[in-house]
């Protein structure tokens, strides 16, 4: 499995810094998040292509995130493509935050969205050496809650994006759909998906490792680049109407709003 990872590594780290290079070109980072995304695809073709496990289960286990990973690459394509003349504020607050350094900074960044890429992928890796034949009832329950999560993160995405092609809503919050039970349904069910991943991993030995993914992954959606910066720009650019929508609807979690 070392030798997958290590390959995996060369892999994911020469798309990082291609893609880079194209960012500099462009003066827009935000296409790291369509690269970050798509690598998933690439890395379990690789597993699935080049493991010595039993061939159905590399088949599921790749299946389950080349599926994923095409479905958010493209989501992110279509938003950032549609938008190359501007950065993502997240991005273009970094690269204001880091002034004269920001190119090179920024390399360092795409390289870790790269490490991260092979650190989520042990679950599929480890399932690509599984060699006992035949799925377990675990990896049944796996690919379940990643159906349950996929489907739940779609509808989130769709009802975002039709809220937004609406020129009267603009300015306004979404509290439609998933929208009006979570502030960031789409990250939960996100959250999800590396639930299942995990959950699929246990079948395989040593899975329980792979444990650290769902935590990563909440780690990086609560505190670092999804719910923080994500709420900061609605707040500066929908204001009290965003902090009435703070006060009022869960975080993360779906659930009843407040009264």
């Amino acid at each position: 499995m070392l030798s997958l990872l290590g390959l995996g590594a060369g892999v994911a780290m020469a798309v990082m810094v291609a893609v880079w290079i194209v960012s500099v070109r462009i003066r827009n980072a935000g296409i790291v998040d369509i690269a970050w995304s798509a690598n998933f695809a690439l890395l379990a073709l690789l597993y699935a292509l080049l493991g010595d496990g039993d061939p159905i289960r590399r088949a599921v286990a790749a299946s389950l995130m080349i599926l994923w990973s095409v479905r958010l690459a493209s989501h992110l394509w279509r938003r950032v493509v549609g938008h190359l003349d501007t950065e993502d504020p997240r991005y273009a607050t970094l690269r204001t935050k880091w002034g004269a350094g920001a190119s090179r900074k920024m390399l360092a960044f795409f390289l870790f969205q790269g490490v991260t890429n092979v650190l989520l992928s042990v679950p599929i890796a480890l399932a690509a050496v599984n060699a006992r034949p035949g799925l377990r009832i675990v990896e049944y329950a796996g690919v379940v809650l990643w159906l349950l999560a996929l489907i739940g993160e779609s509808v989130a995405d769709a009802q975002l994006a039709r809220f937004r092609r609406d020129p009267a809503n603009r300015g306004h919050v979404c509290k439609e759909g998933l929208w009006r039970t979570s502030r960031h349904p789409n990250y939960f069910f996100e959250w999800l998906i590396w639930c299942a991943f995990f959950v699929f991993a246990l079948g395989s030995p040593h899975g329980w490792v792979a444990a650290y993914c769902p935590l990563l992954m909440l780690w990086f959606l609560y505190k670092v680049t999804g719910i923080p910066a994500t709420e900061e720009h609605s707040l500066q650019t929908k204001g009290e109407a965003y902090r009435e929508y703070q006060r009022t609807t869960s975080a993360f979690v779906p659930w009843f709003p407040k009264r």
